[in-house]
């Protein structure tokens, strides 16, 4: 498959990323991460091995849209938790005092 990192073109296959990232230990995953064979690698560590290009000539997200398309399991970003709600005085009392019992 045909792609574009860092504006220059590569002729990437599976069996190419496979051979390519074989002894390779992943590095502590912070943000986007790929899933080669029984390992998961940050999505940089991935472009910088097969690209040979230092990390900073490409973004992750030309790296997994790369990955996606050669098939391999890609995760984005961890989804932050929703924000909780802060209660007032009154509804923080409350809760302390416990619900009402049901008549």
């Amino acid at each position: 498959m045909r792609c574009v990192i860092a504006r220059f073109p590569f002729d990437l296959t599976k069996s190419g990323v496979l051979e390519s990232m074989k002894g390779v230990k992943p590095e502590e995953i912070f943000g986007e991460s790929v899933t080669i064979g029984r390992h998961t690698y940050p999505v940089k560590q991935v472009g910088q091995v097969i690209t040979r290009q230092d990390r900073r000539d490409f973004s992750a997200g030309e790296v997994l849209r790369a990955m996606t398309q050669l098939g391999f399991t890609c995760r984005g970003l961890p989804q932050a938790a929703a924000p909780t709600r802060a209660l007032n005085p009154l509804q923080q009392a409350s809760a302390m005092l416990g619900a009402p019992a049901a008549i």
